[in-house]
């Protein structure tokens, strides 16, 4: 095995924990039967000469009513020069390549926990290591990716063709990865289980630099689906009247190359939601207000989240180009179990006391590991966590 080899496979095995973290943490509410229709889509698949390299992502959705026995994930690197790019997806069950001395083809079967239900999404990552030095044009490269099972009913969406590509363009490179919501958390108890009507959890967004320019303000935006609302204020984000939707912007925030921001927001099922069933259509958007030249000096204090004892310094309010804005918003789902007949768990009237430590308990080390993971392929490995401070209950 060769070095960069060796290097790939460990950089693998650790992204692995940010699309698995949280598959255990319950059991999904999924349908009878294994007939269904799987839908392949992938973001992510830009990025800067500037950097080490970069996770992408193949989504893997359940469009369907009945969860897959088996489901292969297959990737066609056949036209991809390895001495400019080498992709390696990878995930729990392994991921093989054709013994040629240059792969071909990389399969992967998903272990049974990691096959997606009726409306949920699993999300392979698919590691890009830059191995050009000294690029002066771009390159890219065809590849195609496709979902196999054969409980899948409709063909139509198991294939895309994209192109992978590396620019010496430099820039920031925001990515957002959002889990499923499937766990019961008690803010005062810390207790977890299965989560049920009336019950509150946590909706955790992950907001990334991958980019070789350091990003200078950022806003981040959550969507959740209907029947599913923010239960406490967050002092950095602004909420809709519905409760559905929480801006969030932090304008002096700095996010190096190699950063992620981490963030958890309180949510609580309603108690009218009939279940078993899949809360779909939520979703988490992040944009860049600027970018910091490279190698400029940052101070520790505006690498910290604000808070109500920072001071928030005035950015211009526009999009800021991103090398890469594919991967800038990224789905989830709310999964709810069947009520045990108990009645909801934590529902929206919980009090404040308590919860600071009930959400970084729900965040846990499984998050911050995930945020990790996705940037063993940069330099620096820090994960900023970003949650509430002084939480006040809405009225």
């Amino acid at each position: 095995m060769t070095f960069r080899t060796r290097r790939a496979a460990s950089l693998a095995t650790a992204a692995l924990l940010a699309s698995g973290v949280f598959t255990g943490l319950s059991a999904p509410a999924h349908a009878a039967g294994t007939e269904t229709d799987l839908a392949i889509t992938a973001a992510g698949t830009r990025l800067t000469s500037g950097v080490e390299g970069k996770v992408a992502w193949a989504k893997i959705a359940n469009q369907g009513e009945g969860t897959p026995g088996k489901v292969f994930l297959k990737v066609d690197i056949s036209k991809v020069d390895d001495s400019k790019l080498v992709l390696e997806p990878y995930q729990e069950g392994g991921c093989p390549a054709t013994a040629d001395a240059k792969p071909k083809l990389h399969v992967c079967e998903l272990d049974a926990d990691e096959i997606p239900g009726p409306g949920e999404t699993i999300e392979v990552p698919i590691l890009l290591l830059n191995q050009a030095k000294g690029l002066t044009e771009p390159y890219s490269a065809p590849v195609t990716i496709s979902v196999e099972s054969p409980d899948d009913t409709d063909d139509s969406n198991n294939s895309v063709d994209i192109n992978v590509e590396l620019t010496p363009e430099s820039g920031v490179d925001l990515g957002v990865y959002v889990p499923d919501v499937k766990t019961r958390v008690d803010f005062e108890t810390g207790d977890e289980g299965p989560l049920r009507p009336g019950d509150t959890s946590v909706v955790v967004g992950l907001v990334f630099n991958q980019g070789d320019l350091a990003v200078k303000g950022v806003k981040w935006t959550y969507r959740l689906p209907e029947g599913v609302t923010f239960t406490f204020d967050d002092e950095v984000c602004t909420y809709s009247a519905d409760r559905r939707t929480a801006v969030c912007e932090d304008k002096a925030l700095v996010i190096e190359t190699g950063d992620v921001l981490l963030h958890g927001l309180p949510v609580a099922v309603d108690d009218g939601v009939e279940a078993p069933v899949t809360l779909k259509e939520g979703w988490l958007e992040a944009e860049a207000f600027g970018s910091l030249p490279a190698g400029a000096r940052v101070s520790q204090q505006a690498t910290r989240p604000l808070s109500d004892r920072a001071e928030v310094r005035a950015v211009e309010d526009t999009e800021y180009a991103d090398i890469d804005p594919s991967d800038n918003k990224d789905d989830f789902a709310v999964i709810v179990a069947a009520d045990a007949g108990g009645g909801g768990g934590g529902g929206g009237g919980l009090p404040v006391t308590g919860v600071q430590a009930g959400l970084i308990g729900a965040i846990g080390a499984g998050v911050l590991l995930a945020g990790v993971a996705m940037f063993l392929v940069a330099r620096r490995r820090r994960v900023v966590v970003v949650a509430p401070g002084d939480e006040k209950p809405d009225a």
